[in-house]
């Protein structure tokens, strides 16, 4: 797969912002894809002894949540630690394992942001953007906006608000576990994200595509460096 949008990476802080803003245009906020057949999830992982990051990709099958296919890219650091602009970071290294994937998905799950950022322009929202794919942002922890704990049921949620604007939806996975952080990043509504994350989440809080790309990035850090995990 390559990207159809493209931009430079080698860039300021403020060149990146204004690329954030430019390109958060073209977000699509609805349903905008036919049958889903492959779910991509994608996770980055740092080394904590070197400049190194890991960016690996799986593709399931949307029904059966079989693993189909895994890709590692092993890539340097290029860009600061800048809050608000972690894709700038961890993209390069993603764009490269999607160069070798041989099974095209149809929906992509980022372990990360979508309009939940402050410029409604997270991780999510860029690799949707650059390959004009639908996405989805599912997030561990909340980036920024203000919620009602949803309910402890399987399924219960509530709309995550910054400044009166929903940008996202918490996402309760499991019975009594800690939710999740659901959000819009390219071609497909909020409701049909949920949806999904629910369907790719059938035993764990996370979803099945964001587990199994975290276990393999840890377990290529662990192998290269026991002491980086």
């Amino acid at each position: 797969m390559n990207t159809l949008e493209q931009h430079r990476w080698n860039i300021s802080e403020l060149e990146a912002v204004n690329i954030q803003q430019e390109l958060a245009q073209k977000v699509i906020q609805e349903d905008a894809f036919n049958q889903i057949h492959y779910v991509a999830g994608v996770d980055v992982a740092y080394s904590k002894s070197n400049d190194k990051l890991i960016a690996a990709i799986v593709i399931l099958e949307s029904e059966s949540l079989k693993l189909v296919e895994s890709v590692i890219v092993e890539d340097t650091v290029q860009f600061p630690y800048i809050p608000g602009l972690f894709s700038f970071r961890e993209l390069p290294p993603v764009i490269k394992a999607f160069e070798k994937i041989k099974t095209p998905p149809q929906l992509v799950v980022c372990d990360g942001q979508g309009l939940a950022h402050p410029r409604r322009f997270g991780l999510a929202c860029h690799l949707g953007v650059l390959y004009d794919i639908p996405t989805i942002g599912c997030g561990k922890t909340k980036l920024l906006g203000n919620y009602n704990e949803p309910e402890q049921h399987r399924g219960a949620q509530s709309p995550l608000v910054d400044n009166n604007e929903i940008i996202g939806s918490v996402l309760r996975t499991q019975k009594n576990i800690n939710p999740i952080f659901v959000s819009v990043g390219h071609r497909i509504s909020l409701s049909t994200a949920c949806h999904w994350i629910l369907k790719l989440s059938p035993k764990y809080r996370l979803p099945e595509t964001t587990r199994q790309a975290d276990q393999i990035v840890n377990r290529t850090l662990s192998l290269q460096n026991p002491s980086a995990t």
